[in-house]
């Protein structure tokens, strides 16, 4: 049994899963794009479960239209003929607000994605797309902050309602103002083209307190949201959705969002985890009690789809995997079955990566996502996780691969010593001989795997840490988050869990010299090849 290494879980529980806001001015700056008009709302107001979705037999059919024109177009700079948003417009549900900082969600968006700022001389940068409708120009980032690091200041809303995450403020749960993402820490290819997504380590948070159309009330709504299935944790609360404006949590149904992660204090589903749950305030909820649903699965894929929506006395749980595949559906019914919860009592902010009140114990990485007005249809969801699917996310420029770990720095290969088969030996550097030792090979499930004195082992950052300065050891190959890691096509070889670079101590060259993590510079010392 491993117990010199359990996992350690951060969680804020203030009299249950409470929830502050607090105001602050919308981000965005002089220098936001829109790209697209401002969608109308529907004027009408459902007033009935029949009136919200009467709608799907008609949206079915638009939106058979409109994926007519989603066709995977892998290697080009522009994605879809249609979007994610165009779909749901075509369904009677268009999107209020749309985030990503990997592509454009509508097919004639031309605007900013995300904005970074550079910690030499904190200037700031809009990345946009390479082309219309297109995916994110990685590139100008990488140019951007080369030779020093980047923060995410602001994700731009695509919809031109102006509805920006910036940095959040603190709330009740914890002070604040919250961490920003690290610009470099998430990489991914779409489309074949490198993309960076929002890695959220704990203490991370993005909000936007004064929005515009974002669904109130009992009103309609609906959303998804790309996750990495692989990086979770239970802390509370690692949320993308409709929250409390005020900075308080103003109690049972006062937030509709969407949860991923292991936390059992509330609503939890089968197996060990991370599920899609309902943050709905006060509680995060698997289906109709605030406990125990079979029906909400363990689900991890690498990138994974989460879709929460919910009308008057009726909402419902999706999901599926993001690269492959049909959507899944682990709730579809009424309202929780304690008071406050029918009718909700919404109000409109929007959260990524934090609870309600900045609960920010919580860990996970975004790529894209979006609200809608109106509760969109089956149909609707199928064909935007068509288009998801079609888009082409991939963890990894290189596939798999077997063979020595260059350290190109160093001119040197990332060496077992002695070819030691012992737990927790840490790993160095070491004139390149070929052997066993150094000989890596990098699994479709994102592991780097060594055979040491004829013993399998994984690469491994000690003890679940996260911080700078993590050894970097062997360990029996468990699966873990801790033993995820991502090979970039800069030569960075990060680990999933802590987004921090695998990094040569000191930039030294000497034989000997260990392995450890630290925050990714683009140094030498960062390099690898795996040959």
């Amino acid at each position: 049994m491993r117990t010199m290494r359990t996992r350690r879980h951060s969680l804020s529980v203030r009299g249950g899963v409470r929830r502050l806001f607090a105001a602050a001015g919308r981000g965005g700056g002089p220098d936001h794009v829109p790209g697209r008009a401002h969608i109308p709302l529907p004027t009408r107001s459902p007033g009935s479960g029949a009136t919200v979705f009467a709608r799907a037999g008609a949206a079915a059919v638009l939106v058979a239209g409109a994926l007519a024109g989603v066709t995977a177009t892998t290697g080009t700079a522009r994605a879809d003929t249609s979007g994610p948003c165009d779909i749901y417009a075509a369904g009677g549900t268009p999107c209020v607000a749309a985030h990503s900082t990997t592509r454009a969600l509508y097919a004639s968006y031309n605007g900013p994605l995300y904005q970074v700022r550079r910690a030499s001389d904190n200037s700031t940068r809009n990345i946009g797309v390479l082309d219309v409708g297109g995916y994110a120009d990685a590139a100008a980032q990488d140019s951007f902050c080369s030779g020093t690091t980047c923060l995410i200041t602001i994700i731009y809303d695509q919809s031109g309602r102006g509805n920006n995450l910036t940095q959040a403020p603190g709330g009740g749960a914890a002070g604040g103002p919250d961490n920003l993402a690290n610009a470099t820490a998430a990489p991914t290819t779409v489309g074949g083209h490198k993309a960076y997504g929002v890695f959220v380590a704990p203490g991370t948070g993005y909000r936007d307190n004064h929005t515009n159309g974002i669904a109130t009330g009992d009103n309609p709504e609906g959303m998804y949201a790309i996750f990495d299935g692989t990086h979770y944790n239970g802390g509370c609360c690692f949320d993308y959705g409709n929250a409390e404006t005020d900075s308080n949590d103003d109690g049972n149904g006062t937030m509709e969002a969407i949860y991923f992660g292991n936390i059992k204090v509330w609503g939890y589903g089968s197996g060990n985890g991370p599920w899609i749950m309902a943050d709905l305030e006060n509680g995060l909820f698997s289906g109709v009690n605030q406990r125990y649903n079979a029906g909400d699965p363990t689900i991890n894929h690498r990138y994974t789809t989460a879709i929460i929506k919910g009308g008057p006395n009726h909402w419902a749980i999706r999901g599926g995997n993001a690269q492959s595949g049909a959507l899944s559906t682990f709730y579809d019914g009424p309202r929780p079955n304690v008071p406050g919860y029918n009718p909700m009592r919404k109000q409109g902010a929007i959260i990524l990566g934090t609870g309600g009140d900045n609960s920010k114990g919580a860990q996970g990485t975004f790529y894209e996502g979006v609200m809608t007005s109106g509760y969109p249809s089956d149909a609707t969801e199928n064909a935007v996780q068509a288009n998801i699917t079609a888009a082409g996310y991939s963890n990894s420029s290189g596939g798999t691969g077997t063979g020595a770990l260059h350290a190109v720095g160093a001119g040197k290969c990332l060496d077992v010593p002695n070819s030691s088969t012992t737990a927790g030996t840490q790993l160095q550097i070491w004139d390149c001989g070929g052997g066993a030792n150094q000989t890596w090979a990098r699994t479709p499930s994102g592991q780097l795997t060594v055979y040491s004195g004829g013993s399998q082992m994984c690469l491994d950052a000690y003890n679940n840490q996260t911080s700078a300065g993590t050894k970097v050891v062997t360990w029996p190959c468990n699966g873990g988050a801790n033993q995820q890691w991502q090979l970039n096509s800069d030569g960075t070889v990060i680990g999933t869990q802590s987004g921090l670079c695998l990094d040569v101590t000191g930039a030294s060259t000497a034989n000997g010299a260990p392995a450890e993590l630290w925050p990714c510079n683009g140094g030498a010392n960062q390099q690898w090849n795996l040959d």
